[in-house]
């Protein structure tokens, strides 16, 4: 059984910075997928980035491209997302996820954490 369990959010002023974290346990090898995805009150779950464990690619949403990095730590199999230069419009709640598939930017993975929240004050 596949668990992700999130970590790291807060709050913090525009301009700061936060890592999330995200714990894996249950898979086995490195063909899969990781992605952060973030739901604001009220709107829907917008994918944020995600790797690919198997070689590392990456891939970002626009909104986010060149302030968020995404990373993993395959030794501690932990994922994580850096976020630097934090604007308001970023306040979500923020969840892992994971699946086999090439889901990359599709909001289909199979497995989910249950999300950490990220408020970022002007």
């Amino acid at each position: 059984q596949v668990q992700l369990v999130e970590s790291g959010g807060g709050s913090v002023q525009a301009g700061g910075s936060l890592r999330l974290s995200c714990a894996a346990s249950g898979y086995t090898g490195n063909n899969y997928y990781m992605g952060w995805f973030r739901q604001a009150p009220g709107k829907e779950r917008e994918w944020v980035a995600s790797i690919y464990v198997g070689n590392g690619n990456t891939y970002y949403a626009d909104s986010v491209k060149g302030r968020f990095t995404i990373t993993r730590d395959n030794a501690k199999n932990t994922l994580y997302l850096q976020m630097n230069s934090l604007k308001p419009e970023d306040t979500a709640m923020y969840y892992c996820a994971a699946d086999s598939r090439s889901t990359i930017d599709k909001v289909d993975y199979k497995y989910w954490g249950q999300g950490t929240q990220v408020t970022v004050s002007s």
